[in-house]
């Protein structure tokens, strides 16, 4: 084998944020309260769905004790035709590029945090586990992404106490009822739903 692709050439990924990410995040903001990174979240995913760039979840990873933005995340399954880039995976990638690491908890790195808009579904929660962040704060609950009929997999209490157990912190229901208007607005629009 020459490594092409059957019928065609060799697949390549490149995972790049939708070009209104530079027009409205602003990388020098250190964010002090959780509910300010909450609305950065939100606000990723209200762009998504008003720009047509993907579902309704967005994410970003901070530093846990200066609040510097490090990276952030869209979901980006349809756009760029990957069923695993949700907008946490897409915010864990893109931090661990920017530090060189493939663990946000490698040595001689400050503690990381993410800060999603909705809480994770299953492949996420894995996702957390291996990313090296320590706490997770979430805006709209799994109740409210799965009125949209958006499976979020096999989450169960045990899955949280799971990674508790592991020195990860939960915070849930951060300006839930902000984000969950972001899941509403996709309704109305119709967007796909991408894991029926």
């Amino acid at each position: 084998m020459n490594g092409a692709a059957p019928g065609g050439p060799t697949p390549e990924i490149r995972i790049a944020y939708p070009a209104w990410v530079a027009e409205v995040v602003d990388w020098d903001r250190r964010c002090a309260s959780d509910e300010e990174k909450v609305r950065l979240a939100i606000r990723l995913a209200r762009e998504n769905v008003e720009r047509g760039t993907g579902g309704p979840f967005g994410a970003a990873v901070f530093e846990t004790a200066t609040g510097r933005l490090v990276s952030v995340g869209t979901n980006s399954v349809v756009r760029l035709h990957n069923a695993v880039l949700h907008g946490e995976v897409v915010a864990f990638m893109m931090a661990q590029q920017r530090l060189g690491s493939f663990s946000l908890a490698a040595p001689g790195l400050p503690q990381h945090e993410l800060v999603t808009s909705c809480d994770p579904c299953a492949m996420c929660l894995g996702a957390t586990l291996w990313s090296g962040v320590k706490r997770v704060v979430c805006g709209a609950a799994r109740e409210d992404a799965t009125l949209l009929r958006f499976d979020e997999g096999p989450v169960f209490p045990e899955s949280y106490a799971y990674l508790r157990d592991r020195g990860i912190a939960f915070v849930r229901g951060v300006c839930r009822a902000e984000a969950r208007e972001v899941l509403e607005l996709y309704r109305r629009g119709s967007g796909p739903i991408h894991n029926p």
